[in-house]
């Protein structure tokens, strides 16, 4: 099979699932790649399957037809794939480092020590290690969610997938935690999916966004953002932001009145 620099590939994919009373069509064709260390963000109407492309993504659901494909294999490694949810679900009767190593007491790798030397380096690369004693309620909120991401990079995944991480956050904080997560994820040279309804943080995270149509999903368009900052806050003040901003917005309000049409 011939390498090429996308990690994550979706081919006509399709999903159904059956409910008591009816079999629901949830994903029609769905079609796209990610590079390498790219940040790709997912919008569409609610309910359209963005969450379904997540866990078809971690190998936790399998497609009804069609191909994913993880690093060029058909068989998810699911120890490739990191999660972050919308809650930080930090133990709050575990320490910091005990919440951040709590996936290598699971796992065990062969390699611990060196994982374990990994999560101190990551703790004090982003001004946590001070705070590696301390139970999760001294935290803020931004705290805890580079703590959740710092637990998930302790694993070295290949693949971060963002589940509306920052929805559960007030709006002050949620824009200072944008930055805090994008940039430590573009510095730890990974790769990662962000499901969000929040268009603004789509444009200022994304290498590139996918729109979704109503379910059954399917992929409506395909938008590059390249605003010029170097963080989330930094590409909101470029010239170009206003008009993607206007032209999401209008493909998913288009959505809507289709659907209610």
């Amino acid at each position: 099979m011939t390498k090429t620099n996308n990690l994550l590939t979706f081919e006509n994919v399709n999903y159904f699932y059956q409910t008591k009373t009816a079999e629901i069509f949830a994903l029609n064709s769905v079609n796209f790649e990610i590079e390498k260390q790219h940040f790709v963000s997912l919008v569409g109407p609610s309910g359209c399957g963005k969450t379904t492309i997540l866990s078809l993504s971690a190998g936790l659901l399998k497609p009804s037809t069609g191909t994913i494909l993880l690093d060029g294999e058909s068989k998810i490694d699911t120890k490739k794939i990191g999660y972050m949810f919308q809650r930080d679900h930090l133990f709050e009767w575990r320490t910091v480092w005990k919440n951040i190593t709590l996936g290598l007491e699971i796992q065990k790798p062969k390699n611990l020590d060196q994982k374990l030397k990994l999560a101190e380096d990551l703790l004090k690369k982003y001004d946590l290690y001070s705070f590696k004693d301390t139970k999760p309620r001294s935290l803020s909120g931004g705290m805890r969610q580079r703590v959740a991401l710092i637990r998930t990079l302790a694993l070295e995944p290949q693949l971060l997938l963002l589940d509306e991480p920052f929805s559960a956050l007030d709006y002050q904080t949620r824009i200072s935690v944008c930055d805090d997560v994008y940039q430590i994820i573009k510095s730890e040279q990974k790769t990662a999916l962000l499901v969000t309804h929040d268009i603004s943080e789509a444009i200022s995270m994304s290498d590139k966004i996918i729109v979704l149509t109503s379910r059954p999903a399917t992929v409506k368009d395909t938008i590059f953002p390249n605003l010029n900052g170097t963080t989330p806050l930094k590409k909101r003040e470029d010239s170009q932001f206003a008009g993607l901003f206007d032209k999401i917005w209008r493909e998913l309000t288009n959505e809507k009145t289709t659907k209610k049409a």
